[in-house]
């Protein structure tokens, strides 16, 4: 089937959003085949969401900002009718209001590096890793101090990044001691995007 006149780009956006392309990797390698239960945590306005929304998943999301939940809850009435709108709530990712092990897939797309300090950011991955159920999907994405070490102040915490905006990052030792302190399992190598020096983006994803 050829594309419309609008063109291949608009028919991506239409069914997958503005999604992370890591987690469209993930999507494609079949990580949410039978994974059906998906928080995403630090939702923003979901990007991440169409997709899951159109195609059954039971999905659930939480946001500090009500603006976003708001959208999140409008495209969730839109894409999902039948869903109920009190899966998406405001809070905070470090307190979630759900159960344990009551998920099945974890995304954290461009939250972690907000924490405050280290202590900050512990408690919110533990959180994060307490929601997931046995054999579940951890997935993040979060600003790190891998390959630009000498451009910042330090390898692990809040610091100024070359692009003028200020970060909670993380080093790879800080990552894989984190997987080893939660008993996690690496699904793949950790993947870090480095853009021209001015910030580094890791990919961590790992199995319950």
């Amino acid at each position: 089937m050829l594309p419309t006149v609008a063109g291949i780009s608009a028919e991506l956006r239409s069914e997958f959003g503005d999604i992370d392309i890591y987690l469209f990797d993930q999507l494609l390698r079949g990580r949410l085949d039978a994974r059906w239960r998906v928080l995403d945590a630090g939702c923003g306005a979901g990007r991440n969401l169409p997709y899951l929304l159109t195609h059954g998943l039971d999905v659930y999301a939480i946001d500090r900002d009500p603006g976003a939940v708001a959208c999140v809850s409008r495209l969730l009435s839109r894409l999902s009718p039948a869903a109920d709108t009190a899966r998406v709530q405001v809070g905070e990712v470090d307190a979630l209001p759900w159960p344990d092990g009551s998920m099945d897939a974890v995304l954290s797309s461009a939250v972690l590096h907000f924490a405050r300090d280290e202590a900050h950011f512990r408690d919110m991955v533990q959180e994060l890793w307490r929601v997931l159920a046995p054999g579940g999907l951890f997935f993040a994405r979060l600003a790190t101090s891998i390959s630009i070490e000498n451009r910042i102040s330090a390898p692990v915490g809040r610091v100024l990044l070359p692009d003028g905006s200020e970060r909670f990052v993380v080093d790879e030792a800080t990552i894989l001691r984190t997987t080893a302190e939660l008993g996690g399992r690496l699904l793949d190598p950790l993947k870090t995007t480095n853009v021209q020096n001015l910030r580094a983006m890791t990919t961590w994803v790992l199995e319950k």
